[in-house]
């Protein structure tokens, strides 16, 4: 019976260390992979052709986003690059025309520029956003968000871990008629505030 006893003991202490070391290794790993969350601005922004009508718009808009990983031990895989555009509610591009890269890799500490494309033809919207529209550009400053969402990878050695972080980028883009006569207007937005990243 003592014999027993002593092994139920022996079993739970055994346990008991097991847990405990489970945890300090479950600490370890989230202490080098607690998610440092990606730096993102707009480091600049070019509108042209944009034309507002009843029920319709159209432009060109290509945006460059800095990106810094700000980890002193953690790489990052950037997997995917989504990005959508908005006016408001509205939505003027459900997907970029372009990112460039599409994917790349970030050692830490180290800064990065993607560039995304939207570029829109006659992109079906209400009258009410398109009389609010027409307000901002007869104020020459017309607002957009930019919105992008990432897959990527935190790399450390052997460990990996994926999140989905995704981007808010506020512009709010200085515009004026363009040569030729017509009714377009663009404008350039030589950089931009900080953007919003949640995860």
């Amino acid at each position: 019976m003592c014999c027993m006893g002593r092994c139920v003991r022996k079993c739970i202490e055994g346990i008991f260390g097991l847990v405990i070391s489970a945890g300090i290794v479950v600490l370890i790993y989230w202490a080098i992979f607690q998610p440092r969350q990606i730096r993102a601005t707009v480091a600049s922004a070019a509108l042209s052709n944009l034309t507002v009508a009843s029920s319709a718009v159209s432009y060109t808009l290509a945006v460059n986003l800095t990106l810094y990983n700000p980890s002193t031990r953690v790489n990052i895989y950037y997997d995917t690059v989504d990005a959508r555009l908005r006016f408001g509610d509205a939505v003027l591009a459900a997907a970029a025309t372009a990112a460039s890269p599409a994917e790349f890799y970030q050692r830490r500490k180290a800064t990065d520029v993607v560039r995304v494309e939207f570029d829109g033809r006659g992109v079906a919207v209400d009258g009410g956003v398109a009389g609010e529209m027409e307000k901002e550009v007869k104020a020459a400053t017309v607002r957009l968000e930019v919105d992008v969402d990432l897959r990527v990878r935190y790399v450390f050695r052997i460990f990996k871990l994926r999140q989905k972080p995704r981007i808010r980028c506020s512009l709010s883009v200085p515009v004026k008629a363009e040569g030729g006569g017509g009714a377009a207007v663009g404008g350039v937005l030589g950089s931009g505030d900080r953007c919003s990243v949640k995860y």
